[in-house]
């Protein structure tokens, strides 16, 4: 399995292509010939980045959306324009059926601003759901421990009324290897801690070899950071790769209980 990070917060550093960030995340996935794309950011950068790698995105077989909200989603709109709505319809699009409802923070509407159905093959599940034969989306990861995917998240719409968004439709990818587990999130609402050990049930398998993606950890407090910090540490990842909602206090401090390395734009992880 190929993953490229087409967007992410950080950039690439000084190598070429020169490639651009912004405050969404979007990855690429190949695995055995099927492409996946896993969000799409909040603009056109994932596929200026693309276009900069020499990407071709024409061939896409899925796209997965981690959630509802407009850094990972927004970028549909520009997909819609590249490929052209014949084209989309042909790629199968997998959410949680919360994501794919009107959302609010404040006034503001964050919430996917197209009715997708009418561009892509839908498919609504809050169960996991096997892409191929490695990986599998996890669909509605429940939340059991006491400190992480409790607080809300602006509003949604629920029948005709708008009420808390707890943002139950926050979801992952996990890549299952003969050596253990790839986990890849988008913002982790359901909180990093409970994705794992989701991943880790559906899967029958407790080794961890990677968690790349949003941690939902932006200002987090002392005993949220500790709490995180000591389960990862029972996991014993390989590595960890968080970026996105994960700031850079979150990273030094989650790198004294495991190892952490940075993500960027144009980053490219392979696994067998």
């Amino acid at each position: 399995m190929k993953l490229t990070v087409l967007v992410d917060n950080n950039t690439n550093d000084f190598s070429e292509p020169f490639l651009l960030g912004e405050s969404g995340l979007s990855y690429l996935i190949e695995i055995d010939g099927t492409q996946i794309l896993f969000d799409t950011g909040c603009g056109d950068v994932f596929l200026r980045n693309a276009d900069a790698l020499g990407i071709d995105l024409t061939h896409l077989d899925m796209l997965i959306l981690s959630h509802g909200h407009e850094d990972h989603t927004w970028g549909i709109d520009s997909l819609i324009k590249r490929l052209g709505q014949e084209h989309t319809r042909q790629i199968k699009l997998i959410a949680h059926p919360h994501a794919l409802m009107p959302k609010w923070f404040g006034e503001e509407q964050i919430a996917i601003r197209n009715d997708i159905h009418e561009f892509f093959s839908v498919q609504e599940s809050v169960d996991p759901v096997w892409l191929t034969a490695q990986i599998c989306f996890l669909g509605q990861i429940p939340r059991e421990n006491s400190w992480e995917g409790k607080q809300a998240v602006g509003e949604r719409m629920q029948d005709g009324v708008r009420v808390p968004d707890l943002v139950e439709d926050d979801t992952a990818l996990v890549y299952k290897t003969a050596d253990g587990l790839v986990i890849i999130t988008g913002c982790s609402h359901a909180g990093v801690c409970n994705t794992i050990a989701y991943a880790k049930s559906v899967c029958a398998d407790e080794r961890i070899l990677d968690v790349i993606g949003g941690f939902h950890l932006l200002q987090a407090d002392q005993a949220v950071l500790q709490q995180t910090g000591d389960y990862l540490a029972t996991c014993r990842p390989v590595v960890t790769h968080p970026c996105h909602c994960t700031d850079l206090s979150a990273k030094i401090f989650l790198s004294q209980h495991v190892p952490v390395e940075e993500v960027r734009s144009g980053l490219v992880l392979e696994f067998d």
